[in-house]
């Protein structure tokens, strides 16, 4: 059935600490198929929420037709221990579908979803004839399913209609055009100061001739001092005009948020590294005692520079595989395993567990780094785009899911271990923590194992080898 259009007007979504969005208004008519995206804690879950009407905005007003049907999955659902994250999100979205919705809005849809589960959702959302609004940062989704993108950004709601790739373009272009017009100013504001610095060294060498040699040289010269004078007033037009131009300019380019860019320095170069296997498994077998093996006959070599993808449906057990290697006591296992070192092994997870909730961001490094100086410390955390004090002082419970992945990904720069295991990582990151992640990990010099559904990223990170786990083997 379709549903008239769907009106929000002049709402508003803010909390205690900070203002999310102001004065939005639009139409969403039958069909629309929208993403909305934006930075971990800018407001994206909430207006999902308003959308579905359990909860009101701030300020303003959203109005819903009396024929709209709602299907909505939320980002956390239930917790089901029976069910795997993939096999609860598939429950919630039938329970959804099975009411008949014109509207469905989903948040962050593709998280926990093995390769299989994540084509099905994508082809079902291509399919799907009502309105779609969705929250996510999974860029296939928005490659393939969206037409408009609803980007919450410094404060405002900035609307785009057609493909995510021609926006971010965009967003490049105009950025690339300020800055080249900012650099263009202050060309300009050095040729006047030079133009200026001229006049009055031509000045200073006609007023040493003397008064004799001035009145010879007649009218022009006489005049030197004035000419300065007005070269000068001219001068400081010139200059406030340009900085008038650069201040609105700077004022663009600030309302045009881009990600920063992370160039890491990590502890261990690839020279250092060198050429060489640093894991090797044979004939092994893993599983949980009680159980029967989760995994058999595993065969498995790793060079000191491979980047491998293990994959696989949900439960499979490409996480009991990681256990196994990691020697976690609530794993078995049995056959031939080399595996480097615990200290040379780092891991990173979505959940960030290499992190102490009660330190602060400072005292993460400090702890790691006892022999480093102050300075090392804040140069190194500068590197991972903590600046301020304010911001290197705050306890790592209060950090934001982006901000807690920088500073992760700092204690891997900080210690850089030579096998490093990645466990969906990117589920719950934002699109600009995402790209910090793949800035990162393009760098890092060693081994690499990494768990992840998420096509474009494993492919940002240059993954070589692509093993998949199907009924209990791993197959290269």
């Amino acid at each position: 059935m379709i549903h008239s259009p769907i009106l929000l007007k002049d709402i508003a979504i803010s909390f205690s600490h900070k203002i999310c969005f102001e004065d939005f208004s639009i139409h969403i008519n039958y069909g629309s198929r929208i993403a909305i995206i934006g930075r971990n804690g800018c407001g994206k879950t909430t207006l999902l929420k308003c959308l579905q009407g359990t909860m009101r905005p701030t300020s303003g007003l959203v109005q819903l037709p009396q024929n709209t049907r709602i299907g909505y999955v939320p980002q956390i659902i239930e917790n089901d221990t029976s069910l795997s994250g993939g096999q609860r999100f598939n429950k919630a979205v039938t329970r959804a579908l099975s009411l008949d919705p014109n509207i469905l809005l989903l948040d962050e849809p593709t998280n926990h979803l093995d390769r299989h589960n994540r084509k099905s959702l994508l082809r079902m959302l291509q399919s799907y004839p009502g309105t779609l609004i969705v929250v996510t940062h999974d860029t296939e989704l928005l490659r393939t399913c969206i037409d408009t993108l609803w980007h919450i950004d410094n404060g405002q709601i900035h609307v785009f209609t057609g493909a995510y790739d021609d926006y971010i373009r965009e967003l490049r272009n105009r950025r690339s055009s300020i800055e080249q017009k900012i650099s263009l100013l202050k060309r300009q504001k050095k040729d006047i100061h030079h133009a200026l610095m001229k006049e009055q060294t031509r000045a200073a060498k006609s007023k040493a001739k003397g008064t004799k040699s001035i009145h010879q040289r007649k009218w022009p010269t006489i005049l030197s001092p004035t000419k300065v004078s007005r070269a000068q007033e001219t001068s400081g037009r010139k200059k406030s005009a340009i900085e008038e131009k650069k201040q609105d300019l700077s004022e663009q380019l600030s309302n045009l948020h881009l990600p920063e860019i992370i160039v890491p320095k990590f502890s261990l170069s690839s020279t250092r590294i060198g050429e060489r296997n640093i894991l090797s498994i044979r004939n092994g077998c893993t599983g949980y005692v009680g159980f029967e093996p989760l995994l058999q006959k595993i065969s498995l070599s790793i060079g000191s520079r491979d980047r491998i993808s293990i994959q696989g449906d949900n439960a499979s057990g490409k996480s009991t595989l990681i256990k196994a290697i990691l020697d976690d006591s609530r794993v078995i296992k049995s056959g031939d395993w080399h595996t480097p070192k615990l200290e040379d092994v780092g891991y990173l997870d979505q959940h960030y567990s290499t992190l102490s909730a009660q330190m602060t961001v400072l005292e993460t490094i400090v702890t790691l780094m006892p022999t480093w100086s102050h300075i090392e410390v804040r140069r190194h955390l500068n590197d991972f785009l903590f600046h301020k004090n304010e911001e290197v002082n705050n306890s790592v419970s209060q950090l934001s899911g982006g901000e807690k992945a920088r500073l992760a990904l700092a204690q891997i720069a900080a210690r850089t271990p030579k096998l490093l295991i990645l466990d969906e990582i990117t589920n719950n990151l934002d699109l600009e923590t995402k790209e910090h992640v793949m800035q990162v990990l393009k760098a890092y010099p060693g081994a690499m194992i990494v768990i992840s559904h998420d096509a474009d990223f494993l492919d940002q990170i240059s993954i070589e080898t692509y093993l998949k786990i199907n009924n209990g083997l791993l197959l290269g």
